[in-house]
């Protein structure tokens, strides 16, 4: 491949995290380009996994786009790997985990987990949302401290506490999104236990009971982050840049204390970027 299509192919994925995933493109701004380069397609990755529920209609085809991402990395399925030469996302994730040795694995445990974003199937309960955050959210923070050279059980605690504390958080921030097209990331326990009718969820009915699930999220998204951020102080110091993210989720929580559950708080791209650089200047840095 040309030195010119791997800035073309880098180009196109700065694009779409800037678009897709601001938090996660204000963090790369704070570390090395070599760095950089392999969050920004680590991100890319997981912006187009994550949303193919928006482009498909049906399961069927989203079913076969997250198959197609299985056969990419895995090397199966016939002419995978020269598709993904034409793809500027899969090519430049190739590069990455090539490049830092990451895991397999993981990235087909996200790809299983989001299968279920294209089904409109209820999420059952607590510990089923929180799978869902291990394997999506904390599996990013890991990834992204392994490029780092940071991949200790220490690190992996501290990706486990600050995946749930994001996906928490970004279920939250997308309730009206979900609920336009009838789909619940709210678990069911808790629905059942507050009383919420699904019926007036996707009606956008931010009634009480709905409040008293969301201040139930909320708190649970400030423990883990207060945890995570507990154990970074702890952690190997180069992890430290891979969970700047964190530093938007404090302060979107905070927001959320005092928003309707479908007007959730938005922060602009200029305070993610301010508010990042602070975080990324202090040592230990503070959500």
């Amino acid at each position: 491949m040309s030195s010119g299509t791997d800035r073309a192919d880098a180009a196109f994925c700065t694009d779409l995290v800037r678009a897709r995933d601001f938090r996660t493109y204000a963090a790369s701004l704070f570390v090395v380009p070599d760095v950089r380069r392999a969050w920004i397609a680590l991100a890319a990755f997981n912006a187009e996994v994550s949303y193919v529920r928006d482009h498909v209609s049906q399961p069927l085809p989203g079913e076969i786009r997250l198959q197609w991402w299985r056969d990419v990395l895995t090397g199966e399925g016939q002419g995978s790997r020269g598709e993904a030469e034409a793809n500027p996302v899969a090519a430049e994730l190739l590069l990455a985990i090539t490049r830092y040795d990451l895991p397999v694995e993981t990235f087909v445990r996200l790809i299983d987990a989001h299968v279920f974003d294209v089904y409109d199937d209820p999420m059952p309960d607590m510990a089923a949302l929180e799978a869902h955050c291990r394997d999506t959210s904390a599996a990013m923070y890991a990834l992204r401290a392994k490029v780092l050279g940071a991949s200790s059980s220490d690190v992996a605690r501290v990706a486990d506490h600050a995946g749930i504390a994001e996906g928490l958080t970004d279920v939250m921030l997308a309730l009206p999104r979900h609920a336009a097209r009838r789909q619940l990331y709210l678990p069911g326990d808790l629905m059942s236990l507050q009383g919420v009718i699904a019926e007036e969820v996707f009606l956008s009915q931010g009634n009480a009971s709905l409040k008293d699930v969301l201040a139930h999220l909320r708190r649970e998204a400030s423990s883990q982050l207060e945890q995570a951020l507990a154990l970074l102080e702890n952690a190997p110091s180069a992890a430290s840049p891979a969970f700047l993210p964190l530093v938007v989720i404090g302060k979107v929580l905070t927001r959320l204390e005092t928003s309707e559950p479908f007007a959730p708080p938005s922060l602009s791209r200029l305070g993610i970027l301010w508010a990042t650089w602070r975080a990324a200047s202090a040592t230990p840095f503070k959500a």
